[in-house]
């Protein structure tokens, strides 16, 4: 357990200084560490909660957070989530989805940022919405928050600015996160819950502490893109760690 409270703790902190809550990773620590992959979605999904709840009301209050547009994203995503939540997988199916996706997430964490906020957004940025639902129906699906996805297509086709980008991908998160795991619990039932609750407190408290100095401090001691590339490495080493094991 100490290895994956730190593992969780570094994971937190990395993943909040560029943005995310970190959902993907935790479900594959928790698959390496060998929990009940139908117990590991409500640790990821819960701890992906505690990470980004902050982040989201931190951008609220500063301003940055475009309401109207992010809420139609939230909206069109939030009942897939929810879909995704209660739809059975086979373990080796769940693991080779989820192994999938984080070499998916390290690819995208390595797609650069643009910074300028001048760039007018794409003719394609009004097709945006049309990927909600399915990231939100993955999202449920192996316990992530489906914003990593989101945020590198929104800079793709220039929805708004990077920092409307990284609130509207937190709320994204959070939002799915909570229909993700009440689609779990509806699957799995109270025993399940209190299984997760019960190996998860401590693991909580080490992703609240992380993300909240990933939020803080990491990013005025070094470049976000050493940040962004550190992240990318773990994920893309735990993703094809997680598919060849499981092909």
């Amino acid at each position: 357990m100490v290895w994956l409270v730190l593992a969780f703790f570094a994971t937190a902190l990395l993943y909040a200084s560029v943005g995310f809550g970190g959902g993907s990773t935790y479900s594959a620590l928790l698959a390496l560490g060998g929990l009940d992959y139908r117990v590991l979605p409500l640790v990821s999904l819960a701890c992906n909660i505690v990470v980004v709840a902050g982040s989201t009301v931190r951008f609220s209050r500063a301003g940055i957070l475009p309401w109207r547009r992010a809420l139609l994203l939230t909206a069109l995503a939030a009942p897939a989530a929810l879909i995704g939540g209660l739809t059975p997988i086979g373990e080796r199916n769940f693991l080779l989805l989820l192994g999938a996706s984080l070499v998916l997430t390290g690819v995208t964490l390595l797609i650069p940022v643009a910074r300028s906020s001048e760039a007018r957004a794409t003719s394609a940025a009004r097709f945006a919405p049309f990927a909600a639902p399915p990231l939100g129906y993955l999202a449920g699906l192996v316990g992530i928050g489906g914003g990593i996805f989101l945020a590198p297509l929104l800079h793709l086709v220039r929805w708004a600015e990077a920092k409307s980008i990284a609130a509207t991908a937190a709320l994204f998160i959070l939002v799915n996160s909570l229909f993700g795991l009440v689609g779990q619990i509806l699957k799995g039932g109270e025993g399940r819950f209190e299984a997760a609750i019960g190996f998860g407190l401590p693991l909580l408290v080490a992703v609240a502490i992380g993300g909240q100095i990933g939020s803080y401090l990491v990013v005025k001691f070094l470049p976000q893109r050493w940040i962004r590339w550190m992240t990318a490495g773990l994920t893309l080493f735990v993703g094809v760690r997680l598919v060849l094991d499981h092909i």
